[in-house]
């Protein structure tokens, strides 16, 4: 298959060359001057487009998926599938999905799960959404870029799945990190919080696997200095579409709405620009109630 993908950053590289290793003839853009193995780089989106089977992205938001879709939609064939990788706006996956059904394209949003080392083993999870027929294109190659997709519904489905999801994880984190802080506080070894809580009612994705706290739990950024698996800005970002989305759904969400606030004063008031979403532990640690 001919593949054109666009944006090949730290998510989009790994994945194209996942792609290319397992035959797929890949033309690839991005506005920084990369080489990937196996991928032939392009000049403009346009040309990384033209002739392709399937067109993937994957870019930092909406604004830009809207500004690449404008370029690469009339370079493609008809039947061809858009499929967007990024995580956006709902509003901006659902503009895009009109427009390529509109000049006779499919279109799949299909944000990710997993992070810069999912991508590099191909372990990703894809929250799809776009037609049954849109999904059956573009599902081979997330056989190849990742470990499960699933196909969620209509097209801005997926970009609403991974949102809900991403917005539970901030707000766990966040208890995770607040309840590591108090156990502290309050005396009690971390070990012997974590061998608690990770196998009774407070268990979570948060405490069992991503650990804040150093040296307890399966190993996670908190033993790497808090360097990024997943960064606080990111999260941020994220927290932010969740919050977007749910003005326009008219959606009551003060939790999300909280941590939103809390990852802002983080990320652009102290120091948790360039961090792991988890450095919010150290953070609560130095804090006190007043």
């Amino acid at each position: 298959m001919k593949i054109g993908f666009i944006g090949l950053g730290n998510m989009g590289a790994p994945m194209a060359a996942n792609l290319a290793k397992a035959g797929h003839q890949v033309v690839g853009f991005d506005m920084a001057n990369v080489a990937i193995d196996g991928v032939t780089m392009t000049a403009s989106g346009a040309e990384a487009a033209a002739g392709a089977e399937v067109v993937i992205t994957m870019l930092p938001n909406g604004e830009i998926l809207r500004a690449v879709a404008d370029q690469v939609i009339p370079a493609m064939d008809a039947g061809a599938a858009l499929v967007d990788c990024s995580t956006v706006d709902v509003d901006s996956a659902r503009a895009v999905a009109d427009q390529a059904v509109g000049a006779g394209l499919l279109f799949v949003d299909a944000p990710v799960s997993g992070g810069t080392g999912g991508a590099a083993g191909g372990t990703l999870t894809f929250m799809a959404g776009g037609t049954d027929e849109a999904f059956a294109k573009a599902a081979p190659l997330f056989d190849i870029m990742g470990q499960k997709a699933v196909h969620c519904g209509a097209a801005g489905a997926g970009q609403s799945a991974k949102i809900c999801n991403n917005m539970i994880l901030g707000v766990t984190m966040l208890a995770t990190c607040e309840a590591f802080a108090l156990a502290d506080k309050l005396g009690l070894d971390r070990q012997k919080m974590f061998d608690v809580v990770s196998t009774s009612s407070g268990y979570s994705w948060t405490m069992n696997t991503y650990c804040p706290a150093p040296g307890v739990g399966p190993k996670s950024p908190a033993d790497n200095e808090y360097k990024p698996g997943f960064a606080a800005e990111l999260m941020l970002k994220d927290l932010r579409l969740s919050q977007q989305a749910a003005v326009s759904a008219n959606a009551d969400t003060p939790m999300g709405e909280l941590a939103q606030a809390l990852y802002a004063q983080f990320v652009e008031e102290e120091d948790g620009q360039g961090m792991d979403f988890s450095a919010m532990l150290p953070r609560f640690e130095k804090r006190s109630r007043a």
